[in-house]
């Protein structure tokens, strides 16, 4: 034969190629399991990282929740302050932090004093009773309310106390105003009145929204005398 080491060399071929072919399934199938692997754990961490972004957010809800009962309950306590002591305390406000106006739409003879010195609601209530012989107003339609809303739109403030309040929480929640007048007419902003908001009433100087804020907040008010 002219070729004698040919028949040899092809074997040892083939036997090689055999065997590389056999390992190299072996060889993805353990790269596949290391990218598994690291998937998993991948995943894991971001499992965990979920589970605690979902405990935060439930124990910020928690606070939120602690915090609103406890401005109810501030609340609630402001709107039970005893009058003569405040009453002893009280100085009217001065005639250059006034704003009055005689007459409205269907009430000619009405009057309006906007004080536009901040003050809580409580105080807000007997400065109109103890100074103008009034109380806190009570709106009963729309062109009173934007009556009301026009006197107030030069105000730096974005809300001014007026007489509403309420009582009682829940489907048990229910409106009046300070005057003792009825509840019969209202002008809510979008979503209000909302629970944990506040129990006292306030008007926004721009829009003439009404919206509910603790009584606890300092606001400028008006009186109706």
């Amino acid at each position: 034969m002219k070729h004698p080491l040919l028949l040899p060399l092809l074997l040892l071929g083939s036997v090689a190629a055999f065997r590389l072919e056999n390992h190299a399934p072996h060889l993805h199938s353990q790269d596949t399991q290391a990218d598994l692997s690291q998937g998993l754990e991948g995943s894991g961490d971001q499992e965990g990282e979920l589970a605690l972004t979902e405990e935060k957010i439930q124990s910020e809800e928690e606070q939120v929740e602690a915090s609103g009962y406890q401005n109810d309950f501030d609340d609630e306590k402001a709107l039970q302050l005893d009058p003569s002591a405040l009453d002893t305390n009280l100085q009217c406000p001065r005639t250059e932090d006034t704003v009055e106006i005689v007459g409205s739409p269907g009430c000619k003879t009405c009057r309006y004093i906007l004080v536009r010195t901040p003050q809580v609601f409580t105080v807000a209530q007997h400065t109109c009773r103890n100074c103008y012989r009034g109380t806190l107003v009570s709106i009963h339609n729309i062109g009173i309310n934007y009556h009301l809303q026009c006197m107030t739109s030069a105000l730096n403030q974005g809300q001014v106390w007026i007489g509403g309040v309420v009582r009682g929480r829940g489907q048990c929640r229910r409106f009046f105003w300070d005057d003792g007048s009825c509840w019969n007419y209202s002008n809510w902003a979008a979503g209000q009145p909302n629970c944990g908001g506040g129990n006292c009433v306030t008007l926004c100087t721009t829009g003439g929204q009404w919206r509910l804020e603790h009584c606890c907040r300092p606001l400028p008010f008006i009186c109706s005398a």
